[in-house]
């Protein structure tokens, strides 16, 4: 039995269509050594272009054939050719990249590094089999040179040195390793526009890179999109700055890979596009309830140049004047919660997107949603607080032992229905003025 490499340009050949069609290649063209290729030979697939690399194995089901290929998996008509029927056992998640295997030396004579165009499939020795199937093994499995488990703490300073890429940017490709280390942290990423959100089936949005202006798929975001044909690993860390937690690998979502969305630039501009990658976890990624709600609250800058409001703005607390009286209003509720003994807390990585919440020391929670009033909006801001306020609620109960809601406005309602309207629901509603209402007996540690 012999063994093969197969390789294919991806602009001639439908590599996709491949792959909706299932694990069964109907064709595939043959240059070299025809009379050779024989059923049940094992072969890996190979991938040209910038990206090259193997991206999966199988065997063939019978000999090379003279004829007419199927047209389905070639962008345009190749003409009557040789082909062999085939099976794909596996697609691989990440692919093995071309540097990897031009490091192996058993892989120093192999066809395809040095006569790459010479045709296809080329004959691979029984050391170059064993370098790609051990290659392949690797991308697979666990990378035995990554050493942190779900949870672990490091400082951002020593992952770097060890793992490699940036200090710096949010998302950071690793020249050294082959990693995309990528950073979220929602108290200071809500002030850059970047709203990360975990979803209720155990799945990520992350928000791209790029503060101003609408984003694009170029350097970090490319990364992240093109992981899987790179080879690299999405490692997702809790933090930006000073101690990071890992929260495990992740991978894009191969039906939905990202949605472009808007939210505003740095400290409150105009709205731009972003892009939301949609991660899903790999093995044993942190799950939402195992991550302890919040973190030490982060008072947001108050004092940032208001953008003018437009219309099609989701929510007036992110622009204009509402911004700077939102953040005021919300730090000094924070104030006021830890003068009183409560420990005040901003959202993590792991927590739907409240403003405000706090602990007592026996662990009862209470999550706030701040809103800024004007008589133009007042009723919008209510009824989108209420809701917002009760989704945080039920989103946190499986977190923690008791949770609280609390809607905390800029000033008293000019309608007394919504007070009576928040108690039938379970939400206080409250103002300045109003801290005894939120803040019932002492509490301090």
């Amino acid at each position: 039995m012999s063994t093969w490499l197969l390789s294919c340009n991806p602009k001639k050949f439908d590599l996709d269509g491949h792959r909706r069609d299932g694990h069964l290649l109907t064709s595939w063209t043959v240059v070299r050594y025809v009379r050779e290729v024989a059923a049940d030979d094992e072969f890996v697939l190979w991938v040209g272009g910038p990206n090259a690399g193997v991206v999966a194995y199988g065997r063939f089901t019978g000999a090379a054939e003279y004829g007419q290929p199927d047209l389905r998996y070639w962008t345009e008509d190749p003409g009557p050719r040789h082909f062999v029927p085939l099976v794909v056992d596996k697609w691989l998640d990440l692919r093995v990249p071309k540097q990897r295997l031009v490091d192996d030396p058993r892989m120093s004579d192999a066809t395809i590094l040095r006569q790459p165009f010479a045709g296809s499939p080329h004959r691979l020795t029984d050391e170059q089999w064993q370098a790609v199937r051990e290659a392949i093994q690797a991308s697979e499995g666990a990378d035995p040179e990554w050493d942190l488990e779900p949870g672990d703490e490091i400082r951002r300073v020593d992952l770097h040195a060890k793992f490699g890429g940036s200090t710096q940017n949010g998302i950071s490709p690793c020249g050294t390793t082959d990693n995309v280390l990528i950073f979220t942290a929602p108290s200071s990423g809500h002030q850059h526009g970047y709203y990360d959100t975990w979803n209720e089936d155990g799945t990520f949005h992350y928000t791209g890179e790029g503060q101003t202006g609408d984003q694009k798929m170029i350097r970090g975001n490319k990364a992240i999109l093109d992981h899987r044909e790179t080879g690299k690993r999405l490692r997702l860390f809790d933090g930006a700055r000073g101690t990071v937690r890992y929260l495990g690998e992740w991978t894009l979502n191969p039906d939905e890979p990202y949605t472009e969305d808007q939210a505003p630039a740095t400290g409150g501009g105009a709205l731009r596009k972003v892009i939301r990658f949609h991660l899903v976890p790999v093995k044993a990624t942190i799950t939402t309830p195992e991550v302890k709600v919040g973190q030490d609250y982060v008072a947001p800058d108050e004092n940032v140049a208001p953008a003018p409001v437009t219309p099609s703005a989701s929510d007036p607390d992110l622009v204009g004047r509402n911004l700077s009286a939102h953040r005021r209003l919300q730090n000094l509720l924070a104030a006021e919660a830890q003068q009183r003994g409560y420990v005040a807390l901003s959202p993590d990585v792991s927590d739907p997107d409240f403003d405000l919440a706090w602990r007592d020391i026996e662990g009862r929670l209470t999550v706030c949603e701040v809103k800024s009033l004007t008589s133009a909006n007042e009723a919008r801001q209510l009824r989108a607080g209420l809701g917002q306020v009760l989704d945080y609620q039920d989103q946190l109960r499986e977190r923690a032992p008791e949770v609280s809601a609390v809607l905390w406005v800029e000033r008293e309602p000019s309608e007394p229905r919504w007070v009576v309207l928040c108690q039938r629901v379970g939400v206080t509603l409250a103002w300045p003025g109003q801290e005894e209402s939120v803040f019932r007996g002492p509490h301090t540690p």
